[in-house]
């Protein structure tokens, strides 16, 4: 039987006795009924599971012992870091879960100038800890145990300096020869009307990184591909009909796992 997985945001090591935190405790105990003697598991990002016997259970607190970690294999071989338009309220949860699915290694949202969600200070900061939980709540269904990072939503100018500068021609057969070596990582924005197709695509077929970038449910607008081509990034075009944002990402993520990830 499959034994329930919870992330925990703490140090953990074998033979280590623990109260879990609100959370987690009230999660396993009033909802799952863990009592004394009764198993789980037990991860907190550092890429390995903890399984865990429960030693004590009250109303307000569970106490569990971890037994001996199990590393656990689950990344891709392919990084890849999206770049994903904020979309509105489900949308975006549904892109966080199914991206952490798929095997995303990073995730920063973006404002764009097509951006149909605006977001103040206060609401930035609720969303940002939601989309945590979001994701957090997918690794402990999907079985990572290293959790996707999720950055706070920046504009679109700001995600794209805090990259590493590119090489003059990020076109050239110079600068391709050098990503399929594993130097600079591949650059790609979604774009129907983008000047490469999937097929040649060229990436390496051992340890690489891509950075994907899927606009909004309002599209790129032109001076934003225009800042996106001006820091290296290619259109790469999914086939012939228009996919939504919260499609298209995830159809290209999946179709870059089956090719050159771990989906293969």
């Amino acid at each position: 039987m499959r034994l329930t997985r919870v992330h925990v945001d703490l140090p953990l090591a074998a033979g280590a006795e623990l109260a879990l935190p609100e959370g987690p405790a009230a999660h396993l105990a009033r909802v799952l009924r863990l009592a004394v003697g009764d198993h789980c598991v037990l991860f907190n990002g550092d890429g390995q599971d903890y399984p865990a016997m429960v030693t004590a259970a009250a109303k307000r607190e569970l106490r569990v012992r971890l037994e001996a970690p199990v590393a656990v294999e689950m990344e891709s071989p392919l990084r890849i870091v999206l770049l994903q338009g904020i979309a509105r309220g489900e949308k975006m949860d549904l892109i966080l879960q199914k991206a952490t699915e798929l095997g995303v290694a990073d995730v920063r949202p973006l404002v764009s100038q097509r951006s149909e969600v605006k977001l103040d200070a206060a609401r930035a900061a609720r969303r940002l800890a939601h989309w945590r939980g979001v994701v957090v709540a997918a690794c402990e269904q999907c079985g990572r145990a290293r959790v996707p990072a999720v950055s706070a939503p920046m504009p679109l100018t700001t995600v794209l300096t805090q990259l590493d500068p590119v090489a003059p021609d990020a076109s050239s057969p110079g600068v391709q020869n050098a990503r399929r070596s594993g130097a600079p990582p591949l650059r790609l924005l979604l774009d129907p009307e983008g000047d490469m197709a999937l097929h040649s695509l060229p990436i390496p077929s051992t340890q690489a990184e891509v950075f994907l970038a899927v606009g909004p449910e309002g599209g790129w607008s032109p001076e934003d591909r225009g800042h996106l081509h001006a820091a290296g990034f290619r259109g790469l075009r999914l086939g012939p009909r228009i996919l939504r944002t919260e499609t298209a990402g995830l159809a290209a993520i999946a179709a870059l796992q089956a090719g050159f990830g771990d989906l293969r």
